[in-house]
C-alpha cells in the first residue's frame, strides 16, 4: 500500500473516531483536539483531489479550485460556529485564516521557494501578489470605517449590520468581476505541474473524494463546534486564541500543506496562487458571504473587529504587497512574515 492511500486510511480513521467520540459523549478536550486532527486531515484530502482534478489546467484556474475547496472546512465552522452563537469564534476564526495565509502560510512558501531556488530567490507572476494586495485594502477599507464608526458612536454605529451586508454585496460583486478577469488571463501549466501527472488521482476517484471529503467535512466541523466552548474552559484558552490560531490552521490546513509543498518541488506560480487566492477569497468572498449567511440567524456577523485585528489587517495587506509585489522574494522576507504570525498569536493567547 502506498503512503498516499495509507494517509487517506488514517484520515478516515480519525474522522470516525471524532464521530464516535461526539456520540459517545467523551471528554470535551478529547472530542476538539481529534476532531480539529480530522479536519486537517479531510483538508489534505481535499488538497489532493482538488490537484487531481486541476492537472489539466493552468496555476490561475487550478488555484482558486484548491483555494476555493480547500476553504469548506473554516466555512462549516463559522456556519455552525454562529448557528451555535459563537460570534467571537466565527469572527475570529475568518480573520485568523486571513493571518494564517497572509502571514503563516505565505511564508513558509517563500522560504521553501527560495530554498529550492538556485539563486535563493523565489520567482513568480506579479498580477496575483498585486491584485490581492488590493482586494485585501478593499476589504481592510470596510473594516476600518465600520471600527473607527463603532468607538466614536456615531449614528451610523447603529446600524453596523446594514452597512455591513450592503458592503458584502460590493465586495462580492468586485471579487465577482476580478475572478472573471484573473481566470480568462490564466497561461497553460508549467512543465514541472505537467510532469507531476503520473502520481495523480483519476479523475473519478478525485470527484468521489471531493464530494465525500465535503460531507465529512461538514459533519465534522458540527463535532467540533459543539466541543468547543467545554474544551476552551477546560484548557483555559481564549476563544480569541482558539479562533484566530487553533481554528484557523486546522480549517486551512490544505494552503498550510500544498503552497509550501508546491514551493519546496519548484512550483513557485502555482505555490502564490494556492495561497494567495485563499487569502483573497477569504477577503472578499468567504467574510462577506458569511456575513449574508448570518442574516439567517439569531446572532449576526459583522465586519466590525476590533482595534488590534484592524490594525494588524491593514499592516498585514501591506507587508504582503511590500514583499511580493515585485514579483520575487527571498527567504529572510519568508522568516519576517512568519515572525508577525508568531507576535500576533502570542499577543492574542493574552487577549
Amino acid at each position: 500500500m502506498s503512503l498516499r492511500n495509507l494517509l487517506l486510511a488514517g484520515v478516515v480513521v480519525v474522522t470516525l473516531a471524532a464521530g464516535v467520540a461526539h456520540f459517545a459523549d467523551a471528554d470535551p478536550v478529547v472530542t476538539f483536539v481529534v476532531a480539529a486532527a480530522a479536519l486537517a486531515g479531510l483538508a489534505w484530502v481535499i488538497s489532493i483531489a482538488t490537484e487531481s482534478v486541476g492537472e489539466r489546467f493552468g496555476p490561475a484556474i487550478t488555484g482558486v479550485l484548491q483555494s476555493t475547496l480547500g476553504n469548506l472546512p473554516e466555512l462549516f465552522i463559522v456556519v455552525f460556529a454562529l448557528s451555535a452563537g459563537e460570534v467571537v469564534v466565527a469572527q475570529t476564526s475568518i480573520v485568523g485564516s486571513l493571518f494564517a495565509n497572509a502571514l503563516l502560510v505565505l511564508g513558509l512558501a517563500i522560504v521553501a521557494g527560495a530554498h529550492t531556488s538556485g539563486d535563493g530567490v523565489m520567482r513568480f507572476r506579479r498580477r496575483l501578489p498585486n491584485d490581492t494586495a488590493t482586494l485585501l485594502l478593499l476589504a481592510v477599507f470596510i473594516i476600518v470605517l465600520l471600527g473607527l464608526s463603532d468607538t466614536v458612536g456615531d449614528r451610523a454605529s447603529q446600524h453596523q449590520v446594514t452597512i455591513s451586508a450592503i458592503g458584502a454585496v460590493c465586495l462580492l460583486a468586485v471579487y465577482g468581476a476580478w475572478l472573471w478577469s484573473y481566470l480568462r488571463s490564466d497561461a497553460p501549466p508549467e512543465p514541472a505541474h505537467e510532469r507531476a501527472t503520473s502520481s495523480a488521482l483519476p479523475f473519478a476517484t478525485a470527484v468521489a473524494l471531493l464530494a465525500a471529503a465535503g460531507v465529512a467535512a461538514a459533519l465534522v466541523s458540527d463535532w467540533f463546534v459543539d466541543a468547543l466552548d467545554p474544551a476552551v474552559d477546560t484548557l483555559g484558552i481564549s476563544k480569541a486564541f482558539t479562533g484566530l490560531v487553533i481554528v484557523a490552521i486546522a480549517g486551512n490546513a490544505v494552503e498550510n500543506v500544498v503552497g509550501v509543498t508546491l514551493a519546496a518541488k519548484g512550483q513557485s506560480d502555482l505555490a502564490i496562487s494556492v495561497v494567495k487566492n485563499s487569502v483573497a477569497q477569504i477577503a472578499v468572498f468567504v467574510f462577506p458571504a458569511l456575513v449574508l449567511i448570518s442574516l439567517l440567524f439569531e446572532h449576526r456577523l459583522t465586519f466590525v473587529l476590533g482595534a488590534v485585528y484592524i490594525g494588524a489587517l491593514l499592516l498585514t495587506a501591506l507587508s504582503m504587497w511590500q514583499i511580493t509585489g515585485d514579483g520575487e522574494a527571498v527567504a529572510f522576507e519568508g522568516w519576517a512574515l512568519v515572525a508577525l504570525y508568531v507576535i500576533l498569536a502570542v499577543l492574542t493567547w493574552y487577549e
